[in-house]
């Protein structure tokens, strides 16, 4: 019999073993992510008293493959537009946050006489906290709801996206890029290909899954799922990037489809599974020794995390403009570490810049820190009151007043909004132009050049690739160069004030020489005129670009696809009901909403048509959409029936609400008194000689319509009955078997 691989024991072991500890710790209410530690510690050489994993290095293979799953879910749960509605107010507390404890990390670090790489990395982890964690300990405490938890919640979000960032900026640093050009260059690569790949992708991957989606069911999706998250893990290694931070922005990307949920769900138990082995590689880590020897350094991170959040964390949600006491509730709640101080600690190990001490001493503060969370937070409000009775009262509505908003006046908000949008518009299809130019220089060029090779056909390659090359990005310098000149804002500073014209002319000018700039240098690569003569030229091609129906045509068409694209989900919720259309707000300034009211199984209004209910009439409103199951039937007509368990969307007024509401409940079919004579009965009937039936077709003795009965069946000797044909007439002798309730049978009989 042939001998099973180290590896299938091994993983046998760690299964078995994590599942008893977990099961263990999930009655005694507490994280599971504890719990594979510790299953991590108990199947590690360094426990004697158990059976080891023979090979850990295949333990810690899979273990990369559990830390790229769990950023693909992070990134599937997580959603760009939700971050650009936060607002500032998040945004600055996660950011000083993040700074105040990666420069207590590193201080601390630097007390004990630990090495620079030790030091930064420290920083890191510290600055981290546990999103899964402090959900469940919400959950546990029943705090969830409340306002302050949803503030912590939108913090700890930015702040794992600013640990993927964090990962690739100590990569860099790691590798050796720790001067300021190169900590420039690698923050404007990591932003470019952020932009490109988020956009790119959002563009092309729903098209793909709306293409094929007849065609997936759950097993297919899982698997090309899976397949784009490895597939993006393997570009971002190629460029220079970790794995894991590719596999967050295939997340990211699938976020914004209507397959979303689906792929979250599906992808869920590989995650837990493969999750489960890199928190026990975790655990495996972790040497008492190194423990006993470290016990100072332990506590005392224990300690600058426990004080550093408590302070610092209070002090940035101040910043962030929330008063004195929620935002001590706030920062004693994020006071311990997790999930991302574990993947940076192992990915500073991976690249061998940190010492092996190190990740067991942050595993122990993890497990502190994670037991005293609970007290933590329920230590905020009573920390709070002993510093209302010890401070003076005008330093506490002083410090309860602190806030980062500025008074603008309308013009300054205009301005403002049109430079930010002209930005962003600028620096996302300069990104496009560029990633475009690149492909085509590098994929193009060649090939044409093998078409037309020689010397005299070289300048013929060039110009076949540099017009194509013009083409493919002339919608991307359109839009560059047109959107927004006919917005609201530019339209409104263009008519206040004649001051105003020539800034709005400048940006309008800044963006044509980008524009010409990026033609300036698909000529200045692929041929030898003068810089006078490629200006010109570029001039000309930007104008031509620019009066061109064409590019416009397809400009506006790639840009309603890909914003189409990115509200795919938010239209999927909005035919199912899960949300509310975009209009509603418009009806809103009218007195005049949209409401959902669900047609009961009992009521008397199913069956019937919206032209036989005439709603619109009686009551003065109007059904827009029915929502059946997985359908959503916009403007039903006047002959739509309406089903039991139907959802009317339905526009009105509150008070013309308040009177279909109470009609709807009703019009309905009430509680049968006489429940019990509405059993069913089967009874044998034989046609007698007096019989009304004889002769008669089944049709004709009116058994069904006249006495409320049905017959199931004729008995003629054999194992089961004949089916009784409607043009057969009955004779005398017949037996046939009959259903009804007890009244009708005995008015039958009779």
């Amino acid at each position: 019999m042939a001998e099973l691989p180290t590896m299938i024991k091994d993983l046998a072991l760690i299964l078995m073993v994590a599942g008893i500890v977990t099961l263990i710790f999930k009655r005694l209410k507490q994280p599971l992510v504890l719990g594979y530690i510790v299953a991590g510690f108990l199947v590690s050489p360094h426990m004697p008293y158990t059976a080891s994993v023979a090979d850990s290095e295949n333990i810690h293979l899979w273990a990369d493959i559990g830390v790229m799953f769990l950023l693909f879910s992070l990134g599937l749960d997580f959603s760009f537009k939700k971050i650009l509605k936060m607002g500032a107010s998040p945004v600055i507390s996660t950011c000083t946050i993040i700074f105040s404890m990666s420069v207590l990390g590193l201080c601390v670090g630097h007390l004990f006489g630990w090495g620079e790489m030790d030091c930064i990395f420290l920083g890191g982890m510290l600055a981290m906290s546990s999103t899964t964690i402090i959900y469940k300990a919400f959950d546990d405490l029943g705090l969830r709801q409340q306002q302050f938890a949803g503030l912590v919640m939108s913090v700890l979000i930015l702040e794992d996206i600013l640990a993927i960032v964090m990962m690739v900026m100590l990569s860099a640093i790691a590798n050796g890029s720790v001067g300021g050009e190169q900590m420039i260059g690698s923050v404007v690569k990591i932003g470019f290909f952020l932009v490109l790949w988020l956009v790119v992708g959002i563009f092309a991957i729903p098209l793909f899954l709306r293409s094929v989606r007849r065609l997936i069911n759950s097993e297919v999706l899982l698997v090309v799922s899976l397949g784009l998250c490895c597939a993006m893990a393997v570009v971002s290694s190629q460029v220079g990037f970790s794995s894991a931070f590719g596999a967050f922005i295939m997340g990211s990307i699938l976020a914004e489809t209507v397959e979303a949920e689906r792929i979250e769900k599906l992808v869920e138990p590989v995650k837990n599974l493969f999750g489960a082995v890199f928190f026990v590689s975790v655990g495996m880590l972790v040497d008492p020794k190194i423990l006993i020897d470290y016990a100072a350094p332990i506590v005392a991170l224990v300690l600058t995390i426990l004080l550093g959040q408590s302070i610092f964390g209070t002090f940035s949600f101040m910043l962030g403009g929330e008063s004195l006491k929620s935002a001590m509730r706030c920062g004693f709640s994020m006071a311990q570490i997790g999930e991302f101080s574990f993947i940076i600690a192992s990915l500073g190990l991976s690249l061998g810049v940190i010492s092996h001490f190190l990740y067991p001493v942050v595993v122990a503060v993890s497990v502190i820190t994670t037991f005293l969370t609970p007290y933590m937070i329920r230590l905020a409000t009573p920390a709070y009151a002993h510093l209302e009775h010890r401070l003076p009262s005008k330093l506490i509505r002083l410090l309860n007043r602190m806030t980062m908003s500025h008074a603008q006046t309308q013009e300054q908000s205009k301005w403002k909004q049109l430079l930010l949008q002209m930005s962003v518009n600028t620096v996302v299809y300069s990104i496009l132009s560029s990633a475009s130019i690149f492909l085509m220089f590098t994929l193009v060029l060649p090939f044409t050049r093998k078409l037309l090779p020689g010397w005299e056909l070289h300048w013929y390659a060039n110009a076949i690739t540099g017009v194509l090359t013009v083409l493919l990005i002339s919608p991307f310098l359109r839009a560059m160069v047109m959107k927004k000149n006919r917005s609201e804002e530019f339209k409104a500073l263009w008519a206040e004030s004649i001051r105003n014209r020539l800034p709005l002319l400048l940006t309008i000018f800044v963006r044509v020489m980008i524009a010409v700039g990026f033609v300036f240098y698909i000529c200045n690569y692929l041929s030898r005129f003068t810089n006078a003569v490629m200006l010109t030229i570029g001039l000309i091609v930007v104008v031509l670009i620019i009066l061109s129906r064409w590019t416009k045509k397809n400009s506006i068409t790639l840009e309603r696809l890909f914003i189409q694209n990115l509200r795919s989900r938010d239209i999927e919720a909005q035919v199912h009901g899960k949300k509310r259309p975009l209009y509603e707000g418009r009806l809103l300034d009218r007195d005049v909403h949209i409401a959902d009211f669900s047609v009961p199984a009992n009521s008397r209004w199913a069956g019937q048509t919206l032209k036989q209910l005439a709603l619109a009439r009686k009551y003065g409103v109007h059904v827009s959409s029915i929502l059946r199951g997985g359908r959503r039937i916009n403007i039903p007509d006047a002959d739509d029936l309406l089903f039991p368990g139907d959802v009317l969307q339905v526009i009105g007024s509150d008070s013309q609400f308040t009177a279909f509401r109470q009609a709807v409940e009703r019009d309905v079919f009430g509680e049968d008194p006489e429940m019990e004579k509405r059993e069913m009965k089967l009874r044998q009937l034989v046609i007698g000689a007096n019989s009304p039936f004889i002769g008669k077709t089944l049709i004709e003795s009116g058994i069904r319509e006249v006495y409320s009965c049905m017959v199931v069946g004729l008995e003629e000797g054999k194992e089961s009955l004949s089916p009784c044909k409607p043009n057969r007439r009955f004779a005398e002798g017949d037996i046939i078997w009959v259903v009804g309730e007890q009244e009708a049978l005995d008015r039958l009989f009779s």
